[in-house]
């Protein structure tokens, strides 16, 4: 009720595009002036400034700006800037949240207005096949040997995996529940049957201390493989068995976790690793792969039916509306509000600065700190978890910037930096920097009209005083999920890792590197497709990280969500001229000001808007699944905006070891 006495109904908006932080809709309205008998009805447009939550998939409304109301029975205007004042300063403090999967399946953007990621790398990696249960053990280049004082062993530093090596020269391997021993690093390991020694013994239990809750013992011992450079594992258990896929002509291998299909008319193999798909007429070692875009795939791939085994790959197929909104989620930001006053960052260096080029640009980036840092001319600026700092000397002190780097957006994938421009800032107060990053800034790139993950390029790791790992397109079997993004898809659990362990060097704090880009907070067994049906075991362990890197940080405030949403039970609708309809519950329309509807423009936003509400409904869904690990990212989490020691290279910035 307006301040006069006068009942506005908004009905759910419409969103028609989204620009950063700026969401611009229209919706319908109607109003009921003191003494008027009945409402009269017509239509909003607006330009908000929203504030979101990917953790919960919700968007609120921080602000509204009105740009124009339509109501055809006042067609002299009398009372609309009363309408537009009254609107403005009420609806944020009564909107509710907006799911941010009714907001994507409505948004009407079209794919050129978005980010799009170029360059990416789709060269294939080394391939591996195991037909029995495997586990791909991956070392940053050779074996790197430092010391851990407490436990009184060396340990392989580069690497998320535990491997140590004890005073007579033995290698060991923590796996889950069970130690590996080797003569090298690199394997061949073999299990140890026997009761490990004193020193083994805590490790375990020092390592056992930082697990959120305990795991179930291992059913399964996997054998291992070693890798020392990037590659991906296909593992079947058993001989391939093929099953069809009910209403196309492909093949899928149903005794493998992996996305393994046959297109039986040409007789060709297809799988999906990190977004991208690669094909070849055998699967069997020693194969050549070859890259195929999304667009490029055989037609049926598109067929593969909802409900479906193999439905998770939808989103990887162009054309489906699986692709369009994964694609339209990409731009979806994280958004805080940062406090200039309080909010600070540390950046530390193995050594005095060192900066390189950035190649096609101006930029300089500092190769020897596990945040990213850059260096615009004469200032420098820092990337801490999605919040930029800015300083006239390359060790500080740092204060919140007001503005990006020049060349940010010019930086190529083949730099290590290159997710840094995906933390934008959008809007700066007196007091405030309005910021923000899209999933880019982890890794999810759009790459053409899908998503991928990661660059698909190698860079060098930093080796001094201390060990700084840049990021890791393969090997660690990412997997695609309509609501959390891309997480890690394991078969035998979260625990074969080290997951931030402090090793106690004062350096790199132990063991994330590659895709994690921090510490996972979450983690659960996902048994479930886009849709609800139940894989066949044996269960995948997927792995997801906490998408809100602003959560419980001195000065940087996400906004909280966690009021109810206007949901349009009415049927109301406004079409793009203004003229308000509803629905029946026959699927009819009828018009509630004036104009005739256009019944293909309304039934299409009606589905639209009914698919978001399932998408909805399924996060909601899948969230029971997925029981939370809530634990701290190292060291506060991206150090400096990205992993420290492996974590996200300049402070959110990028994997630099990604801090």
């Amino acid at each position: 009720m307006a301040g006069d006495g006068t009942i506005i109904n908004i009905y759910q908006l419409q969103p028609e595009s989204l620009k950063g932080n700026m969401l611009t809709a229209r919706a319908a309205i109607s109003v009921k002036d003191p003494g008027a008998s009945n409402p009269v009805f017509g239509a909003l447009w607006s330009k908000d400034r929203i504030a979101t939550d990917r953790d919960n998939r919700v968007a609120i409304l921080d602000s509204v700006t009105v740009t124009n109301i339509r109501i055809p029975a006042d067609s002299n205007n009398r009372r609309s800037d009363y309408y537009k004042s009254e609107i403005q300063a009420r609806l944020p403090a009564v909107a509710g949240s907006i799911p941010l999967d009714e907001l994507l399946t409505s948004l009407d953007q079209n794919m050129e207005e978005t980010r799009q990621s170029n360059n990416i790398n789709t060269t294939p990696p080394p391939i591996l096949l195991a037909d029995k249960p495997t586990m791909l053990v991956s070392i940053d280049g050779e074996p790197h040997l430092q010391e851990n004082h407490e436990w009184g062993v060396d340990a392989v530093v580069n690497t998320p995996f535990t491997i140590v090596k004890d005073k007579n020269g033995q290698f060991y391997l923590l796996g889950g529940d069970h130690w590996y021993t080797a003569a090298n690093a690199t394997g061949p390991y073999t299990l140890v049957t026997t009761k490990p020694d004193r020193k083994l013994r805590k490790i375990e239990k020092d390592f056992r201390k930082h697990d959120r809750e305990p795991e179930t013992p291992d059913s399964v011992i996997p054998d291992i493989m070693v890798t020392t450079t990037p590659a991906e594992l296909l593992q079947t258990y058993g001989a391939p068995n093929l099953a069809p896929i009910e209403g196309t002509d492909l093949l899928y291998v149903q005794n493998s976790p992996d996305n393994i299909f046959l297109d039986t008319r040409s007789q060709t193999y297809y799988v999906l690793i990190s977004g991208r798909w690669y094909t070849a007429h055998r699967l069997q070692a020693g194969t050549g792969w070859t890259y195929v875009a999304s667009d490029h795939l055989p037609a049926d791939f598109a067929r593969i039916p909802k409900g479906s085994p193999k439905d998770n790959v939808l989103a990887s197929v162009a054309g489906t509306e699986e692709a369009r909104e994964a694609a339209l989620d990409a731009q979806i930001p994280q958004t805080a509000r940062v406090d200039r006053k309080t909010a600070t960052t540390t950046v530390t260096y193995d050594g005095a600065p060192d900066f390189k080029p950035v190649p096609g640009t101006q930029l300089l980036y500092a190769v020897n700190s596990p945040n990213t840092v850059l260096r615009d001319g004469n200032n420098y600026y820092a990337l801490d978890n999605g919040v930029w700092f800015t300083s006239s000397q390359p060790t500080g002190p740092w204060t919140v910037s007001t503005l990006r780097p020049n060349d940010l957006d010019a930086i190529p994938p083949s730099s290590p930096v290159y997710n840094a421009k995906y933390v934008d800032i959008y809007d700066v107060t007196p007091d405030y920097v309005y910021m923000g990053y899209t999933p880019g800034y982890l890794d999810n790139f759009l790459f053409g009209p899908t998503v991928v993950f990661g660059t698909g390029y190698y860079y060098q790791p930093w080796f001094g005083t201390y060990y700084y790992p840049r990021p890791w397109c393969w090997g660690f079997d990412m997997i695609y999920t309509p609501w959390y993004g891309w997480g890690f898809g394991f078969d035998f659990g979260y625990d074969w890792f080290n997951l931030g362990f402090d090793w106690g060097w004062g350096g790199w704090c132990g063991g994330w590197w590659g895709p994690a880009f921090y510490y996972p907070a979450c983690w659960g067994h996902v048994p479930y497709g886009f849709y609800g049906h139940r894989a066949a075991p044996p269960f995948r362990t997927w792995v997801h990280a906490h998408n809100n890197l602003y959560h419980e940080r001195p000065g940087i405030t996400p906004r909280s969500m966690g009021r109810p949403g206007i949901r349009n039970g009415s049927g109301f609708v406004a079409d793009r001229r203004g003229n308000v309809f509803q629905r029946d519950g026959h699927g009819n329309w009828s018009a509630r000001s004036f104009g005739r509807p256009d019944d293909g423009e309304l039934n299409r936003h009606w589905q639209l808007q009914q698919r978001g509400a399932m998408r909805a409904n399924n996060f909601q869904h899948a969230q029971r699944y997925a029981t939370p690990h809530f634990g701290g990212f190292r060291g506060g989490g991206f150090r400096g905006g990205g992993f420290h020691g492996g974590g996200f290279h300049g402070g959110g910035g990028g994997f630099h070891g990604r801090h």
